[in-house]
């Protein structure tokens, strides 16, 4: 960075360092040899002979010192200088809209008068020139008794952010939004318009005359015009104008005009719109004291009022705040990544049309709030100015530390405002939540629903974290403004998909329809008010989403709405999957509390005793296992959207059981199991792994070693297994299908206490191994009837003498298995000692090592990285993760559904081992959380973090489709500083070829201790591309259709070749993603006979398919890649190494098999023979000879 600070002067001083022309490197017309600021490119920065060059000057540093104080960091401030320019229209392109608005403005103020007139006989005129009048309802009628009638309008004003030049790119594509206010003239009105909507009717003839005009046959204007309800609210209609395909002049703008109607002055009373005024005269409001206040209606007509104020208010802030246009603009791209704006994809309920908050937000900050009377004095307002002096980004970072602290239910807000309160602030009661603006016209959270707000609190807590926790590795510009936010299985941890257009309110109330201006705007209200009530502290956020309002044609009178919505639900964890829900005390039967009680809850509410004694309205909700708690949230919806809005359980989509279902045998084996008196669950596993070492430590006085330690270190044993463990009893096992028979071996490392005794030879250590093992299964099987040990060796073709090979397997009369293996420290220094024996000689004067010596250290260097990887890190990796899926309820089965997801893709143990991917979920959960430090323990929360599996697979899966494998990554595994002492070292070579992941760890600085042996290259691109195929599957799923399965589905048209096993073979096949349960169905006249099969023995881990498909791989690891499916999979999948295909020239022991074939048929020159290429039917033939018997067909590419 040096050489841009270097500026050469030629007469003139340079440019401002902050502009966006020098940011974006366009637009700049300074001379050749002029310092362009920080990001001028660095061809300008060479010095020149002919010119001097001289450091920056004062106030260029001051620049370069702002940067970094009031940007977070330089880089963050040129991310965003080149943001801004992106996002805002071309403004000097603006000369055709420019021009077309002027022609607009003459024909609305020359539009001809229409003389008052009943609306319905209106409404008749204008529907012959296909122009529908979009009424309100309740529709005029026959005996309506006011009229409509047209006079052009007394002022046309630009407004808007257009006008303001504040406009922000919108989403999908959508047009930038030019707004035109034309004030209707206030003789059109009377005094008593505010009642039943009149206003609103007149206001729809008026823009239905205007839209006439401007589609008419007289009209010049080459557009096309439709109505668009913000909302869907009818009261809120205003006329969208487009080019027409003659004209496209103005089209490249990507913009469209906006006709808004408003109302500056009217006859009508201000005090008769308040928002605790009754607007609304329905049948059951006979008596007027009993009105009912209508604040949605009256901030709808308040709404008429305030486009120019706004204009007004909105121009003077850009004029005064030199930070404000870009801190507005970055907030709102913010706010557009997170679905608070328009769009076609699911945004956020209650936030269209909302542009103006995020304004008032900002002017919040720097003028400070209005204070409240209290009697006939001020009190103090609650938030003090911030001032004019802040920079775009710290306004914007205030901004967003005022939306996540402040409770929106809780307290209302009322900015600053010259006149101060227009309304008293009592008489916002009724709103659910209150942000008034400076012209104290109008509530702009009018129609909000609260749990909206709590999203947007969410997600500014969670924006604020990235921004003051990631560290400077990892750059949070990505996420803040530039990634969407909109993908519902990402960033929520329950989502369901409603069908409500059966949905009928229980409790049906015409004042509310008619409050927000249609049916459907009070079923979405009635609905999130009752799932906010049902749900209480078990959810931070619930939003209810679907895609913006979009136009419709002249014809259509009212707007139409989508049937379907979406509801997301961000859980708190901690309260989320309590089973029972406590209502008042039995005391208070009478009460009205416990009215309500049983109201809400229906037939599910109940009085039960408990433990302590009391007795209380309860409502209990059923599961069968500990897993199924993680759906009380998806059925207290359920539940609660039939009983309030008659919505049934086939109306409502849910993902959590296909989900689980890919983690759970078929049916028919869980039944088998259960008949077998199976245990199963992995706290079944740890009790058994507990008893295991309390009768191994019961053996100290007949073993020659006590015992010190047992440690863990299967994924079984820290709740990160595929699939969940069982044990069936030995005496229970015969009968078992075959396919359902595998028995899982848990590793646990033994540690003997020290000892002198031990040799100082490496293979007679693995000797003393094998005497402790044979002692060690002597005596448990005689201490623990029933308990099966066996002494195994290692399972590779050749014997290495020096390397840990030995191991004991011990099967419990339960049916656990566990394989045990002895850790002694003294390995590793003579291991150290073959590798380099002389570790102080410099390498220069060292004697050259024997062919003898030189294997001998490469057996030793092979035998410390299995030490290593086994007794040092596998311990302290399993703690790390235990520790993890402890602290976080989702964690465990995250790492399930990945590790199913990358065996289903054939790369799980094969490419990708499974530690591996548990660090990458681990690295998801931790980078989004902050850690912190409660009562002496450990722990993390994160407004990013995952509540469920579900969630949880989605953000791994989005990880992974972006991830850049090539720079590494570090895993905070043990709550430390993320870079404090662990930086991927991207200079030093991998191990091996095969290291294409570095996932660094405070323990493992370079990465590779669990990727070592894979994924290589191939392979990590591979993962890239299945990733972004899996994430647009599961995005797919917002449309309702397809499965989740299916994105467990391996596609094979990129193999060459695929080996199809017989799956009758595999021990492990019920664990298959399609698994076909005729292959384990017993095939005898009676289903219940037992099997006359001799019984064999127990051979814990024995998978012979896997084991063929390890030796296909070792076998032609020189000539192609494997992949196969370790979780019963039937399949192996083959690609042949590129290099082999393409002619080369032959030479002896080439290291594959090979075919001659000519360099070039058509010139046979003596030169060109003797070319070789891999002979892949040989190979074909070979691979079909070996598994003679497994293998059923072997199918090629092509063939």
């Amino acid at each position: 960075m040096s050489s841009t600070l270097k500026r050469k002067r030629s007469g003139s001083p340079g440019s401002d360092s902050g502009s966006d022309s020098d940011a974006s490197g366009s637009g700049s017309h300074a001379s050749r040899d002029e310092w362009q600021g920080l990001g001028a490119p660095d061809s300008q920065n060479a010095p020149s002979s002919s010119h001097v060059v001289k450091p920056p000057t004062g106030q260029e540093l001051r620049n370069i010192k702002e940067a970094t104080d009031l940007y977070r960091s330089t880089s963050f401030k040129f991310q965003i200088d080149a943001l801004l320019p992106n996002v805002r229209p071309k403004y000097q392109h603006s000369q055709p809209l420019d021009a077309f608005l002027l022609s607009l403005h003459k024909l609305l103020v020359n539009a001809s008068p229409i003389s008052p007139q009943h609306p319905l006989q209106a409404s008749r005129s204008l529907s012959k020139k296909g122009i529908a009048v979009p009424y309100i309802r309740p529709l005029p009628t026959e005996d309506t008794n006011w009229k409509v009638a047209f006079e052009p309008p007394t002022e046309v004003v630009l407004v808007g952010s257009w006008a303001t030049k504040t406009a922000v790119k919108g989403k999908d594509s959508l047009k930038y939004q030019v707004d035109v206010a034309i004030a209707m003239p206030p003789g059109l009105f009377q005094e008593k318009d505010y009642l039943n909507g009149r206003v609103f009717q007149k206001r729809a003839f008026y823009l239905a005359v205007v839209a006439a005009a401007l589609v008419g046959p007289k009209s010049t204007l080459p557009c096309e015009a439709f109505y668009e309800s913000t909302s869907g609210d009818p009261r809120c209609t205003t006329l969208v104008v487009e080019p027409s395909g003659s004209s496209k002049e103005w089209s490249k703008l990507n913009a469209r005009v906006r006709i808004i109607p408003f109302l500056p002055e009217s006859p009508i009373p201000l005090q008769r719109l308040s928002p605790s005024r009754s607007n609304l005269r329905t049948h059951a409001q006979d008596d007027e004291a009993k009105e009912e206040a209508t604040p949605i209606y009256n901030s709808a007509f308040m709404l008429m009022n305030t486009p120019k104020m706004h204009l007004l208010s909105v121009h003077a802030l850009a004029q005064d705040i030199p930070a404000f246009t870009d801190a507005l603009t970055l907030l709102r791209v913010w706010a557009n990544q997170r679905g608070y704006g328009p769009g076609t994809r699911m945004c956020v309920r209650g936030f269209e049309g909302k542009g103006m908050l995020w304004a008032s937000v900002l002017e919040l900050l720097i003028h400070g709030e209005e204070p409240l009377r209290v009697g006939l004095s001020k009190t103090n307002a609650k938030r003090k100015p911030l001032g004019k002096g802040l920079s775009p980004y710290q306004l914007f970072k205030a901004a967003l530390d005022f939306l996540a602290r402040h409770g929106f239910g809780d307290e209302a807000v009322f900015v600053k405002a010259q006149d101060g309160h227009r309304f008293p602030p009592g008489s916002y009661s009724s709103h659910e939540a209150v942000f008034v603006d400076s012209s104290s016209s109008v509530n702009l959270l009018a129609g909000v629903p609260l749990s909206s707000l709590d999203l947007l609190r969410h997600d500014a807590q969670a924006t604020l974290q990235a921004l003051d926790h990631s560290s400077l590795s990892e750059d949070p510009f990505q996420t803040v403004f530039l990634q969407d936010h909109r993908d519902i299985f990402g960033r929520f941890d329950v989502v369901l998909r409603v069908d409500v257009s059966s949905a009928v309110m229980r409790a049906k109330s015409a004042h509310l329809v008619a409050d927000y201006g249609s049916v459907y705007n009070a079923l979405l209200a009635n609905l999130t008010s009752v799932l906010r009530r049902g749900l209480g502290n078990r959810a931070k956020a619930i939003a209810v989403l679907h895609p913006s309002s979009d136009v419709r044609p002249l014809s259509q009178a009212l707007p139409s709405s989508s049937s379907v919505v979406y509801l997301g639900i961000i859980l708190d964890t901690e309260h989320a999957f309590r089973l029972v829900d406590h209502g008042p005390a039995a005391e208070e039967q009478e009460s009205e509390s416990a009215r309500q009680f049983r109201e809400f809850w229906g037939d599910k509410a109940e009085l039960r005793r408990f433990k302590d004694g009391s007795i209380t309205e309860s409502v209990v909700w059923d599961v069968k296992s500990a897993d199924e708690r993680v759906h009380v949230p998806a059925l207290i919806v359920k539940h609660l959207l039939q009983r309030h809005l008659g919505i049934g359980a086939d109306a409502v989509q849910t993902w959590q059981n296909q989900f689980d279902a890919l983690l759970k045998a078929p049916e028919s084996i869980r039944s088998l199991y259960q008949a077998r008196g199976a245990s199963i669950g992995f706290k079944t596993a740890l009790t058994a792994f507990d008893t295991l070492v309390k009768q191994i430590k019961a053996l100290d006085e007949e073993l020659p070693l006590a015992i010190l330690n047992v440690s863990p270190v299967s994924a079984g044993l820290r709740y990160t297994e595929a699939f969940v463990p069982v044990a069936i009893p030995l005496a229970s096992r015969p009968g078992i299908p075959s396919s359902a028979s595998y028995l899982p071996a848990m590793e646990v490392v033994v540690e003997f206490e020290k000892s002198g005794r031990w040799p100082d030879d490496l293979r007679a250590i693995q000797k003393i191994k094998l005497a402790f093992f044979e002692r060690l299964a002597t005596c448990l099987m005689g201490a623990v009837k029933g308990l099966q040990a066996n002494v195994v060796l290692g399972n590779g073709p050749v014997r290495k003498e020096i390397q840990d090979e030995v191991a004991l397997d011990i099967v419990t009369p339960d049916g656990w298995a566990f394989r045990a293996r002895i850790w002694h420290d003294r390995e590793a220094t003579l291991l150290d000692r073959v590798i380099d024996p002389q570790p102080h000689v410099p390498k220069a004067v060292k004697k050259p090592l024997t062919p003898e010596e030189a294997r001998d250290r490469q057996a030793a260097i092979e035998a410390k990285e299995v030490y290593t990887r086994r007794f040092l890190h596998a311990p302290r990796h399993h703690r790390a993760v235990a520790a993890l899926s402890h602290r976080s309820a989702a964690f465990a089965g995250t790492i399930r559904l990945v590790k199913r997801w990358f065996a289903a893709h054939w790369l799980l143990r094969s490419h990708v081992r499974e530690e591996a991917v548990e660090l990458l979920c681990s690295y998801v959960f931790l980078r989004t959380g902050a850690r912190v430090q409660t009562e002496g323990a450990a722990g993390f929360v994160g407004a990013g973090m995952p509540g469920t599996k579900e969630r949880g697979f989605a953000m791994v899966l989005e990880f992974l489709k972006d991830w850049d494998w090539t720079k590494g990554l570090v895993v905070p595994l043990e709550f430390g500083d993320r870079d404090a002492s662990v930086t991927p070292d991207a200079t030093k070579p991998p191990p091996s070829t095969r290291a294409a992941w570095s996932l660094a760890t405070e323990f493992d600085p370079e990465g590779h201790m669990w990727t070592s042996h894979g994924p290589d290259a191939i392979v990590a691109r591979r993962v890239t591309v299945l990733a972004k195929a899996a994430w647009d599957g599961l995005c797919g799923l917002e449309s309702g259709d397809g499965d989740v399965k299916r994105l467990f589905h391996h596609p094979t048209d990129d193999y060459d070749f695929i080996v199809e096993v017989d799956p009758s073979l595999s021990p492990r096949y019920y664990q298959n993603v399609d698994a076909d349960p005729s292959v384990w169905t017993v095939k005898g006249k009676y289903a219940n006979a037992s099997s006359k099969d001799p019984v064999s023995a127990v051979m814990p881990g024995f998978d012979p398919l896997t084991m063929f498909y390890d030796d296909l791989k070792r076998t032609y690891e020189d000539s192609a890649l494997l992949f196969y499916d370790v979780l019963g999979g039937t399949r192996i999948g083959g690609v042949w190494l590129p290099n082999l295909r393409a002619p080369r020239p032959f030479r002896v022991l080439g290291g594959f098999s090979s075919i001659p074939v000519l360099k070039d048929s058509e010139k046979p020159k003596e030169k060109d023979r003797g070319f070789v290429v891999l002979n892949e039917n040989a190979l074909l033939g070979e691979i079909g000879r070996i598994g003679y018997g497994y293998i059923v067909k072997i199918t090629q590419k092509g063939v």
